[in-house]
């Protein structure tokens, strides 16, 4: 009898985890039951879907279904029978399994803000985290001027750059000082905040709202100064709170997440736990990446590929790559042991670049506007490289004094880079796809998934395969 394996979440997690089974092969059944009604979809996506970028088509993600792989949507789980080793469903219905893997994702928080529910918010009031926020958002956009966003956060500016690409009037309200604070320092954060100015957003910082009034025709935020913003619609971002309360019904260890060992595997050994519901080692991921780390290493260990393999959390990085906007932040942007610190600020064109080094290593850095170094500054970060004699090359993107020179051919680039920090794909994967006979960016895309996350490195991608293309049409001519 072959092994039954139920996943709950069909999110980015779930789904990557069910593509991950399915490309091992193997006797064994695969259930997916996701609560949302949609198809899998790239959560990453849904500010670019917000700005009227793309369409939801191409927000979905690649299914297995009807592959081995047995996907119900709409199929909320209600309750976990660990002795029984099923799953029950708000339609009444008892799933078995011998493997359970919770990938739950997380849940919006709504802040205890009078006038607002939590259970129902009013007309135009949305939260800004699924599918359907991003529906509910978009059906009051299409007829209002003005926006409020409460949060600054990076979810929140994401949502308040799309709407403000829309042609909406659109403010955000913090409640700290400065814009982005868990991965910017205050300089970095001022640059940005002008750079959105600039892009149609007013940003009002260090003030929380302390009350809502909305109804039909609008909404009026009071602000904790005795101010008032009034919108057409307010979209919520006040952070995530991960979603364990089916572990935690089921006697689960659970602290801010499901709590999970090396190979995911939470307190009970029939059930692992992945994504943004996962805690491994104190940390909660909150971001694709490790989140599709985490389904490789659970597949591996389920299908007996690797029985030992161990999940080992990344540096992180994190990009806010709007239009108008190219930002990346790694690292602590604040504390940390002594060492160099090197900074340059070019507010008049939205420029700001911070570096942290430490014994010849980069512990942290920020980067916002225009600088080729970019790509160099995140694989030194992610591979602990030391880094190079002169600091102003990184800094500025070019030593002092020289020319400035368009981005280095893919020819100089190591084939271990990383140009996919979401699913990990180097220039070398990138390369062998190519002489296998993968010769359009799509069809490299499909077979790499190097693109497929928040799709920033989708631009570096479609260079390579330019340049494999001059590279081939040369060697052809000779």
């Amino acid at each position: 009898m072959s092994e039954h394996i139920l996943i709950v979440g069909n999110g980015m997690a779930g789904a990557r985890l069910a593509s991950e089974l399915h490309a091992r092969g193997g006797d064994r059944k695969v259930t997916v039951l996701g609560a949302e009604p949609h198809r899998a979809y790239n959560r990453i996506m849904l500010s670019t879907l917000l700005a009227g970028k793309v369409g939801e088509p191409d927000v979905e993600l690649a299914e297995v279904a009807g592959q081995g792989v047995d996907l119900r949507t709409g199929v909320a789980v209600t309750a976990i029978d660990r002795d029984a080793r099923a799953v029950r469903t708000a339609d009444g219905d008892r799933i078995g399994y011998d493997h359970l893997v919770l990938a739950t994702g997380s849940r919006a928080i709504v802040p205890p803000l009078p006038g607002l529910d939590g259970d129902r918010l009013p007309p135009r009031v949305a939260a800004f985290r699924t599918l359907d926020d991003c529906r509910r958002i978009l059906a009051v956009a299409r007829g209002a001027r003005s926006a409020l966003v409460l949060g600054g956060g990076l979810l929140g500016l994401e949502a308040a750059r799309g709407l403000a690409a829309r042609g909406l009037d659109v403010g955000v309200v913090h409640p700290v000082p400065y814009l982005m604070e868990r991965q910017l320092d205050p300089a970095g954060a001022a640059v940005l905040a002008d750079t959105l100015a600039g892009l149609g957003v007013t940003t009002h910082l260090a003030v929380a709202a302390t009350g809502l009034a909305a109804d039909a025709d609008g909404v009026t935020l009071t602000l904790a100064d005795g101010r008032t913003l009034t919108a057409d619609l307010l979209v919520l971002s006040c952070g995530v709170r991960p979603d364990t309360a089916l572990a935690a019904a089921a006697g689960l260890a659970v602290e801010r997440g499901v709590l999970v060992d090396d190979r995911l595997r939470t307190s009970d050994r029939r059930i692992s736990a992945i994504g943004d519901c996962a805690q491994h080692d104190g940390t909660l991921t909150g971001l694709v990446a490790p989140a599709w780390a985490q389904a490789r290493v659970v597949a591996q260990v389920l299908t007996g590929e690797d029985p030992l393999a161990r999940y080992r959390p990344r540096p992180v990085v994190t990009r806010l790559k709007a239009a108008g906007i190219d930002l990346a932040a790694m690292g602590e942007p604040e504390g940390g042991e002594a060492g160099e610190e090197l900074t340059f600020a070019d507010p008049v064109r939205g420029t700001y670049a911070r570096l942290r080094i430490r014994d010849e290593r980069l512990t942290g850095a920020i980067l916002l506007g225009d600088n080729p170094a970019v790509g160099t500054v995140i694989q030194l970060f992610d591979r602990g490289q030391p880094v190079p004699a002169d600091r102003r090359s990184l800094l500025l993107g070019r030593a002092l004094g020289a020319p400035a020179s368009p981005a280095a051919s893919p020819a100089l680039m190591p084939d271990a880079a990383t140009v996919c920090q979401c699913n990990n794909v180097s220039k070398g994967a990138l390369v062998g796809c190519w002489r296998s006979g993968a010769r359009t960016v799509d069809a490299v895309v499909a077979a790499t998934r190097a693109g497929t996350g928040c799709g920033g490195c989708r631009d570096a991608v479609a260079g390579i395969v330019d340049w494999l293309s001059e590279v081939d049409s040369v060697e052809v001519a000779r």
